[in-house]
């Protein structure tokens, strides 16, 4: 019994010196440089900016009409009876 003791202890005390020594190393530690991420800028959707952005648009909607009313006023034609 004694001997069965004794064989326990050493066993107990090699298993725990084994796994501490592996626990860590020797091996030098990897210092990953951090990552940047960039937002690109948002561009405005006209270079004019703001409120002129909208000029564009109602100026196409007005030449519109204006060629709309044009055709309507030309079609000027009588008939005599």
């Amino acid at each position: 019994m004694r001997l069965t003791k004794t064989l326990v202890a050493a066993a107990l005390a090699g298993t725990m010196t084994a796994s501490s020594a592996l626990a860590g190393g020797l091996a030098v530690e990897i210092v990953e440089p951090p990552v940047v991420v960039v937002e690109p800028e948002q561009e405005s959707p006209s270079t004019l900016g703001g409120a002129a952005a909208y000029l564009l648009p109602l100026l196409a909607v007005g030449g519109l009409v204006a060629l709309a009313a044009a055709s309507d006023s030309d079609d000027d034609t009588t008939e005599e009876d």
